[in-house]
């Protein structure tokens, strides 16, 4: 089975950075895998998306603003949730694309070969300024979706 995480952010915009932190930190745990491919979305997200051909598996990990909830919260959304309608909006926000704008064009990318397997990982935050430094509750939840992610991809590798 192969994997694809994907984390999303901004990396000068403080706690928006959440899914790139997850994605370095992830880089130094699992190394280089022929089954895993880690992106970080921040930067080439449309070169990314041709990348995911191939893929059984797709992990997101972004920063959602104005969740109503305190800064940190860990939010795992339902696959079901991402699978609706793709968004036809194609306005790009802090960071080169949002992970839902993402998952609407991977659709319309890769066609029959898109994965029914997709798991999206949120933190809330409020500090979107031009810092280069998570807020510590912010660090805490990435480290918390990485120690999430490592056991999931445990679970998913065949013994």
């Amino acid at each position: 089975m192969k994997t694809a995480i994907m984390g999303f952010g901004n990396p000068v915009r403080s706690d928006d950075a959440v899914g790139i932190y997850v994605i370095e930190q992830l880089r130094k745990k699992l190394g280089t895998s022929e089954d895993i491919s880690i992106f970080d979305m921040g930067t080439a997200a449309f070169e990314v998306l041709f990348g995911l051909k191939g893929h059984d598996k797709i992990i997101l990990v972004d920063a959602v603003l104005n969740s109503n909830e305190p800064v940190g919260t860990l939010f795992k959304v339902p696959a079901e949730e991402v699978l609706k309608a793709p968004q036809e909006d194609p306005l790009v926000f802090l960071h080169g694309m949002k992970w839902d704008q993402a998952l609407s064009y991977t659709k319309k990318i890769l066609r029959e070969e898109y994965p029914e397997d997709i798991q999206v990982y949120l933190v809330a935050i409020e500090n979107t300024k031009l810092e280069v430094d998570l807020s510590d509750v912010v660090k805490d939840a990435g480290n918390k979706i990485v120690e999430h992610i490592l056991e999931d991809l445990k679970l998913s590798v065949p013994t």
